[in-house]
């Protein structure tokens, strides 16, 4: 596997290092995260649609902590400003911000699955 995919595309293996310790561990967290995001992006945009800014709070969250272990920066910066912004239930950040954070989770999520050989 070519972590040059990961790392031109802006994603820092180093911090995924720090906290999996090796690249098979790591590996097998960027391949859960594949496994989560089938079931999170949908849901997250579900909850999103009905306001839902309790469980949309929680998604969000569980995506910026997975992303912190993994080095997606700009995805953890993007995922924690929706989760504080949910739990001020401030719906207007939200509305206005969402589609940049769909966009670089399927961005990552594209990089990733080169990366690991996903179709």
């Amino acid at each position: 596997m070519d972590t040059n995919i990961l790392t031109n595309n802006g994603i820092d293996i180093n911090k995924g290092l720090e906290l999996l310790g090796d690249m098979e561990m790591y590996n097998e967290t960027l391949n859960d995260f594949i496994t989560e995001s089938a079931t999170r992006i949908p849901d997250i945009k579900k909850y999103f649609e009905e306001g839902d800014m309790p469980n949309y709070s929680i998604l969000v969250h569980a995506m910026k902590s997975d992303s912190k272990y993994l080095g997606f920066d700009k995805l953890v910066e993007l995922s924690f400003n929706h989760e504080m912004a949910s739990k001020e239930n401030n719906l207007e950040y939200v509305t206005n911000n969402i589609e940049e954070l769909l966009t670089e989770a399927d961005r990552i999520i594209a990089v990733v699955k080169e990366y690991l050989g996903i179709e």
